[in-house]
């Protein structure tokens, strides 16, 4: 018979063991204490929930302990263990059974959702997640077994009985789980760079190549004189002035010239037919 002391305050308590039966040194016998707890109501039920988490405390931290170096801290996993043993103190039916049996999975189900659901760089769905898990597990057993390098997507796929496009999403989340900053470095020495630099930026110049092709067609139908003097207006940065001295007109006329072929070659860049407009007797518009 082995004893064991509880840390709930109810003294010490002895329970025996059969022979091969496997019992951690955190797991008091409480289930007094539980057997109360489901009859109380109100602050004395609170105060005996607080035992029972004092008491059972140091189970969750040995489980929150498995999941160390996983790129969590361990106190941030204790933190969630303790959620998950709050809940399963809520929700422990005495005469179901020991409550080590169901603290256990309760805990370990809440470290794992901790995981899933707060851990990823990147929201994968759930499922994608479970994929990741099964080509992670079957890469490494692969490698085990046969002793060579990475195994390839249709020996995981025969592997785990998944089709080679779910090995292919499993194994595209292995890289979602975390990022790299923008600042590490790619390639370290004299031609070290960061991340950051290989990303591209905004080319303004691609505007301008569609603005040019959809402004040819509109060019070509312009009179030569027109064409000419949007080309010393815009190309030779020439002014109205000079455009005037050097053809011969007004620099007004120069004006309405390039007002109105930049007004026609945008209607046929943006596709705007407008209708011709004639006059009758009774001086009334109509398209023709």
């Amino acid at each position: 018979m082995l004893v064991e002391t509880s840390a709930n305050g109810s003294g010490v308590s002895a329970r025996p063991h059969g022979p091969g039966q496997r019992v951690h040194d955190d797991a008091p016998d409480t289930i007094a204490d539980f057997v109360r707890l489901a009859a109380l109501e109100g602050p004395e039920r609170e105060a005996l929930r607080d035992e029972l988490v004092k008491a059972w405390l140091p189970m969750a931290h040995r489980i929150a302990s498995r999941f160390r170096n996983r790129g969590e801290s361990l106190e941030d996993l204790r933190q969630v263990a303790a959620v998950g043993l709050l809940k399963a103190i809520d929700r422990f039916e005495p005469e179901r059974g020991a409550f080590e049996s169901y603290a256990v999975p309760t805990i370990t189900g809440e470290i794992k959702r901790h995981f899933r659901d707060r851990m990823w760089a990147l929201r994968v769905p759930r499922r994608v997640q479970e994929l990741r898990n099964k080509v992670r597990v079957a890469r490494r057993e692969i490698s085990q077994t046969a002793g060579s390098g990475t195994p390839t997507v249709a020996e995981i796929a025969a592997h785990t009985k998944l089709t080679e496009e779910e090995v292919t999403a499993g194994m595209e989340a292995l890289d979602s789980y975390s990022t790299l900053s923008l600042d590490a470095e790619v390639a370290s020495g004299d031609d070290g760079y960061s991340l950051a630099d290989t990303l591209g930026a905004c080319d303004t110049s691609y505007d301008t190549v569609v603005d040019r092709e959809a402004a040819k067609e509109g060019l070509r139908q312009l009179p030569e004189r027109e064409r000419a003097i949007l080309y010393m207006r815009f190309f030779q940065d020439m002014t109205q002035s000079r455009i005037a001295d050097q053809l011969g007109i007004s620099q007004m006329h120069v004006s309405r010239l390039i007002s109105r072929s930049c007004a026609r070659v945008r209607d046929e860049a943006l596709g705007a037919q407008k209708p011709h407009v004639r006059r009758d007797s009774g001086d009334r518009s109509r398209p023709a």
